[in-house]
């Protein structure tokens, strides 16, 4: 893998995705995500030194209004209560471009570790000056394991929404310069 440069690297929101698919009525996936992120990450010598994010709860967007209010209330999310999701990592074990990157995941209040399969996609200077990096992660969790319980029954059995839900990660970061 080529070396990172170290420094502190702000996420870039409009070259980024955070995203999840849940599968629905056991028959399909839903896809949603999130809107409103924040996160740097921390690069030393040795590479990646720590990341954090904040993600906003009521940011949380499915394309359809109804699902996204359901899923910001008590049910889900609890938004009023829990606005904020967060992950938090220190060090990663980095292999060429692929690597895994471990950390605390907070939802709803409940902390959980989760390990991230990353990949990194590089860094280039774009035409602007700005030094850049770009990083895609997938992991899978158990919405229950964070107190995210309430389902539904269907009439010819199984539940509406599945307990497993896939995060996927598509993230860009830029080198802060010290302005």
């Amino acid at each position: 893998m080529a070396a990172l440069t170290a420094g502190t690297w702000n996420y870039d929101p409009s070259h980024s995705e955070v995203g999840l698919t849940v599968r629905h009525a056991g028959i399909s996936k839903t896809r949603a995500s999130f809107e409103d992120v924040r996160s740097t990450l921390e690069v030393g010598a040795d590479g990646i030194a720590a990341v954090e994010a904040q993600v906003q709860a009521a940011s949380f967007s499915s394309g359809n209004e109804d699902r996204d209010g359901h899923i910001r209330s008590e049910d889900f999310l609890d938004a009023e209560q829990h606005p904020v999701l967060t992950f938090r990592a220190e060090g990663a074990a980095v292999t060429e471009e692929e690597f895994e990157l471990s950390g605390d995941l907070t939802i709803r209040g409940v902390t959980r570790p989760v390990t991230f399969d990353a990949e990194f996609g590089g860094q280039a200077v774009d035409p602007f000056g700005a030094t850049r990096a770009g990083f895609s992660a997938t992991t899978t969790i158990s919405r229950k394991d964070f107190g995210l319980t309430w389902n539904a029954a269907l009439e010819a059995g199984g539940v509406l929404v599945s307990d497993k839900v896939k995060i996927e990660l598509e993230v860009a970061y830029v080198l802060d310069q010290g302005e």
